[in-house]
């Protein structure tokens, strides 16, 4: 069966008037909801919700989430040759993330997106909260309630003493407190006090600190730079006066690299100490020059270690690491000879095994052809203190005992000339691979020993030197950072420990010399001790023992 349609108001005999009224009045409520009220609205609504303290600290929880990919992923502003090698060895998946931007999570969209949404919710969660508190502070407690048997604390007794002698008792006794007294009927006098106003004030403080310090970590990320650089430790040099002068540069948004403070450093010697073969301390005697002392020409002297970096400029100069630097010489067959002495990179970081390729072109000749033919590279590992399994080189440990290197002396084109980057830690492998570069001896070398190609040409083991590697960080906003997180502690400390207490007292005379002493306590928080503290202040005011 089909139901029937209900009857309108219009067919039914004497329908109510005032129904029609009513739909009349919403109807026209509904239609003066305009788009632009409508929109406002969703925008106010939008605005309350951002800025409640539930989706502030959702908010810093999707933050602390998101920074994950940062610590597990590798970053290409850290290492893009790791990046490269993660996104070729997981395919799809590693262009995927690479689309995503989990390469470079702090740069990416949606990291800074929670960032500012996160920024803007703590700002509108303190303004209303902050003139709340101060609305509070100016405000004076309560008054005393009718009935104090009431409250969560109460005591009362009965003395000799007149009303005015209990209120200037109780106004002694509580010194520190905030208090208001007032008259009531009958001659009673009361007064009103509260305590721990600090902890409400603790509670802003730890919030503007994190504030503060999500303010800070932006504005660092804006001007601060860090560049690493490797220096051998034979007296050479490095100035800190241009992005080309780094290994590796990392700029923050508004640094172009033309403007870093100006510093100098000489790096003199380095010493390592060591205990039952593992490293103890690492020191680098060094000179640098700021300031005036860059006008002037003048060094000044400082012992850089691993954990006491040097402050000056408005710089960080670090100590990182080191390594060894193996010197070789190429004497040509007309007797021209070229000495290279190039890092080679550490592969164990507790015995110090070095790979590298110390590369050498043949000076004179003019033809590119035959010059790109005749190149060199000395590659191979380098032992510090070198142990052998079979005939494979390897190192007991990172002191520098009989140095020995195992090289392979290549020969054709190192392919430098191709217009592509090239690590000055290893050869071109597509060179090898298309045999325009060549293998032409492998030898274990030690210090003093040489060996000669089949053109005549030697290639002699003259020693080693030490490399340091340094790092050189700017970042105006550090002290801002360590300030914030002071306050942050101090008002969480503050939120936590200081309880907001009320306490009430009411001298009432009952017509027979004698007054009637009542005291009420309430607690603001949920924090234990009140009751004992109550109880000491309700003994001293009532002359109890």
């Amino acid at each position: 069966m089909t139901p029937e349609t209900p009857a309108s108001d219009d067919d039914v005999p004497g329908g109510d008037p005032a129904g029609d009224t009513a739909t009349s009045d919403t109807a026209t409520r509904t239609n003066h909801r305009t788009p632009l009220r409508k929109a406002w609205a969703f925008v106010r609504n939008t605005w309350r919700g951002l800025t409640s303290m539930r989706t502030a600290l959702i908010l810093l929880f999707l933050l602390a989430f998101a920074a994950l990919p940062g610590a597990l992923l590798p970053q290409r502003n850290l290492n893009e040759n790791n990046v490269n090698e993660y996104i070729s060895e997981h395919g799809w998946w590693g262009r995927l993330l690479d689309d995503l931007g989990f390469f470079d999570v702090y740069s990416s969209v949606w990291f800074s997106a929670i960032y500012l949404l996160l920024m803007v919710s703590i700002i509108g969660c303190l303004v209303p909260r902050t003139r709340d508190y101060l609305r509070g502070m100016r405000a004076k407690p309560v008054l005393t309630p009718r009935n104090l048997a009431r409250m969560p604390h109460h005591e009362r007794t009965t003395t000799g003493d007149d009303v005015e002698s209990v209120m200037a008792a109780t106004r002694s006794r509580l010194r520190g407190w905030r208090l208001v007294e007032r008259e009531e009927a009958g001659g009673a006098r009361s007064i009103s006090a509260e305590r721990g106003y600090l902890r409400e004030t603790g509670n802003l403080l730890f919030h503007f600190g994190l504030l503060g310090l999500v303010i800070a970590f932006a504005g660092g990320a804006l001007v601060k730079y860090e560049g690493q650089v490797i220096v051998l430790a034979d007296g050479s040099e490095f100035c800190n006066s241009g992005i080309y002068n780094f290994d590796s540069f990392y700029p923050g948004i508004w640094v172009d690299g033309t403007e870093l403070n100006e510093l100098c450093v000489r790096v003199n010697d380095f010493h390592a100490e060591f205990e039952a073969g593992q490293p103890v301390a690492y020191e680098a005697g060094i000179d640098y020059q700021s300031g005036e002392d860059l006008v002037n020409g003048t060094w000044q002297p400082y012992d850089l270690a691993v954990n006491s970096p040097l402050r000056t400029a408005g710089d960080r100069l670090y100590l990182l690491g080191h390594g060894f630097a193996p010197t070789f010489t190429v004497t040509f067959p007309d007797g021209e000879s070229r000495t290279h002495t190039i890092q080679w990179r550490p592969t164990d970081q507790t015995t110090l095994l070095s790979e590298g390729a110390t590369k050498f072109e043949e000076p004179g000749i003019t033809d590119p052809v035959e010059r790109r033919q005749s190149q060199l590279a000395v590659t191979g590992l380098f032992a510090p203190t070198p142990a052998m399994h079979g005939n494979i080189l390897s190192s007991a440990g990172p002191q520098l005992t009989n140095p020995t290197a195992a090289v392979d002396i290549m020969r054709g084109d190192l392919g430098v000339d191709s217009g592509r980057g090239q690590s000055i830690f290893e050869i071109d492998q597509s060179m090898v691979d298309e045999g325009r570069l060549e293998r032409v001896a492998r030898e274990n070398l030690e210090v003093g020993d040489s060996v000669t190609l089949d053109d005549g040409t030697r290639v002699s083991f003259d020693g080693v030197e030490r490399f340091v590697s340094l790092q050189v960080s700017h970042d105006p906003t550090q002290n801002w950072v360590l300030g914030f997180s002071i306050l942050m502690f101090a008002g969480l400390g503050a939120s936590l420990f200081i309880k907001r207490r009320r306490l009430w007292v009411r001298a009432t005379p009952d017509g027979e010399r004698r007054t009637v002493v009542e005291v009420g306590g309430l607690a603001r928080t949920d924090q234990a001790g009140y009751g004992e503290e109550f109880t000491r202040i309700a003994a001293d005011l009532l002359g109890r023992k």
